[in-house]
């Protein structure tokens, strides 16, 4: 199966986020992102072996307790740049503790065999690829007049294990574990 683990958006972003596709999908043919697979990435574990998911349950557990923090989502951007785009993304601001999540996530990982992430961790969400060469004049006009664009915040409490399978449009993704922050299990 293939797994990662990442934090959920809060409903009003997602709204947000839906607002802002809806306003920008008129601009150009490419494929734009479900609602439903919206979150923030801390951790590509790729593909694992069903016998060993207890395993990944309980190296997750190790991870060291921490307080809820604050998300932002705001910018928008191009992957690798807005002349030859294969993303149109959306920027994730957590500061320190979203780093310190994904960076402790990774070497905790590391322990049962993952592979230690090469690349600097870049927060983002995903609002479209671009598979194909199409117009994208007007896409990229819009774009460049909304790059600081602010989303809104968020507080996030929680990650989670996910497990994406192929659906006939694009990846179905299926929560198998959540691990509250520290707060949030205390408050409950």
């Amino acid at each position: 199966m293939r797994l990662f683990t990442a934090i959920d958006l809060a409903p009003e972003l997602l709204l947000r986020l839906e607002r802002l596709q809806s306003s920008l999908r008129p601009e150009a043919f490419i494929k734009w992102s479900p609602l439903d697979n919206f979150h923030i990435t801390t951790k590509f574990i790729g593909e694992w072996p069903d016998s060993r998911l207890d395993e990944l349950f309980a190296s997750l557990e190790t991870l060291p307790p921490r307080e809820p923090f604050d998300v932002e989502l705001k910018d928008l951007g191009w992957f690798p740049d807005a002349r030859s785009p294969r993303v149109l993304w959306v920027g994730v601001h957590g500061d320190g503790p979203l780093e310190n999540l994904a960076r402790a996530t990774d070497e905790c990982l590391t322990k049962i065999g993952i592979a230690k992430e090469e690349r600097p961790f870049t927060p983002h969400l995903t609002l479209a690829r671009i598979k194909h060469p199409v117009p994208l004049d007007k896409l990229r006009e819009r774009v460049s007049g909304m790059q600081s664009v602010s989303l809104g915040a968020f507080t996030a409490t929680r990650f989670a294990l996910f497990r994406s399978d192929p659906g006939s449009n694009s990846s179905v993704y299926r929560k198998l574990r959540i691990y509250p922050f520290q707060s949030a299990v205390a408050a409950s």
